[in-house]
């Protein structure tokens, strides 16, 4: 729910504390660049201290952080504030994620739709929540977070009991996750997961821009505004959702997991480069971000399983290599737009976006033979049981 509840007030930001659009979108970027460098030393510090107190840990700092960007006074200062709140995302996601797929008892697939089923009902009520709370004011969404990051500490120290990863697992070296880029999967999937990434946030983060000149230009100023928006990306977020738990892996087994890659990262670039022939068009624009939802939660899932099981690393390394890389391209992103927009056209950053789902899909194809038994679940599955066994007679 936090990546979406700050989307709706990026505008609000803007004209309330003199910002321009693209030091709004550096909410995003510091945010992100934080998280991704973080992402590769989380399964050191969480083989070191225990899954459970690590989880703790980056939910408190994402608490503290979302807090104090609340109460700043300027931009810059919530910017810095979101730095300190990616390093405690960093410690939550990539933790959580190794942790749900080491603990469910119903497979690798049936644990990754649990994961990306709770977080598409987070990404899809966020913005509908942050709407809400920012018009009181654009401090009410980070606020928010910081309760709702209160919630989730207080679930894990009641709910979460010893896992597999506390329970004496192997310490993981701290250069681990950046050895892990020597296998040629990890190290495709990773570049495939930075430009979609730099093209998924260039839809989160630039979109409210221009979303809210083209409403603007149609109704005047003041008629459309964080609540509006919010609904956007409540209807992106639910079809985000939808995508990921009940269509990404029915068409992942139909068509295969690289196929399904492929066309979902195609009419990704397809959409972007529509938002950027029609940017002054409202309707357009925000039928364009709903429906890229769909595609989205197809990637996001696909992706994740791909990534769990291209490899036989540990897989909080594999989650913290992926997951460090594939924020760094949303990192890119935001900071590309702002800039691009001002200086080239408003639809440009659009076509930036377009043409990195283009060079992902060149990079798997690229890295393809690396990728072809992802494929082949059945070979997996007998994988996954001769590990089990292996664990069980040691």
């Amino acid at each position: 729910m936090g990546i979406g509840l700050v989307d709706p007030i990026l505008p609000k930001i803007s004209s309330e504390l003199g910002a321009t659009p693209s030091q709004a979108m550096l909410l995003f970027t510091s945010y992100l660049i934080i998280t991704g460098v973080a992402m590769f030393f989380t399964s050191w510090v969480s083989s070191r201290i225990g899954v459970k107190k690590t989880l703790l840990i980056g939910l408190a700092l994402i608490v503290i952080f979302a807090a104090l960007a609340g109460s700043s006074s300027t931009v810059n200062m919530i910017i810095g504030f979101r730095a300190g709140w990616g390093l405690g995302n960093a410690l939550f996601i990539s933790t959580a994620l190794a942790t749900i797929v080491g603990a469910a008892s119903g497979g690798v697939d049936s644990a990754i739709m649990l994961y990306e089923a709770a977080l598409g009902v987070g990404i899809a009520v966020g913005p509908l929540v942050g709407g809400v709370l920012g018009t009181i004011s654009w401090r009410g969404p980070f606020f928010g977070t910081a309760v709702l990051m209160a919630i989730g500490l207080i679930a894990i120290l009641v709910l979460l009991g010893q896992t597999p990863q506390n329970a004496g697992a192997a310490r993981v070296k701290i250069t681990a996750p950046l050895a892990a880029l020597r296998h040629k999967g990890i190290l495709t999937l990773g570049l495939v997961a930075l430009f979609y990434n730099f093209g998924f946030f260039t839809l989160l983060a630039y979109s409210p821009f221009p979303l809210n000149d083209a409403a603007t230009a149609l109704w005047g100023p003041d008629k459309f505004g964080a609540i509006q928006l919010g609904l956007v990306f409540f209807g992106w977020g639910i079809c985000l959702a939808f995508t990921s738990v009940f269509v990404a892996q029915r068409l992942a087994r139909r068509i295969g997991r690289r196929n399904t890659i492929y066309l979902a990262m195609a009419c990704l670039a397809v959409i972007e480069v529509i938002m950027a022939l029609k940017i002054d068009t409202f309707v357009v624009i925000t039928v364009c971000v709903i429906v890229g939802g769909l595609f989205l939660g197809v990637m996001n899932t696909v992706m994740t399983e791909s990534v769990m099981e291209v490899s036989d690393l540990p897989r909080a390394v594999a989650s913290s290599t992926y997951s460090g890389i594939r924020f760094l391209g949303g990192a890119i992103a935001p900071a590309v737009a702002g800039p691009i927009s001002t200086h080239i056209s408003a639809g440009a950053p659009f076509y930036f976006g377009a043409g990195a789902f283009v060079v992902g899909m060149i990079v798997l194809t690229l890295g393809r033979k690396h990728l072809a038994h992802i494929d082949r679940p059945d070979e997996l599955d007998e994988l996954e049981e001769a590990e089990l066994l292996t664990a069980a007679d040691s």
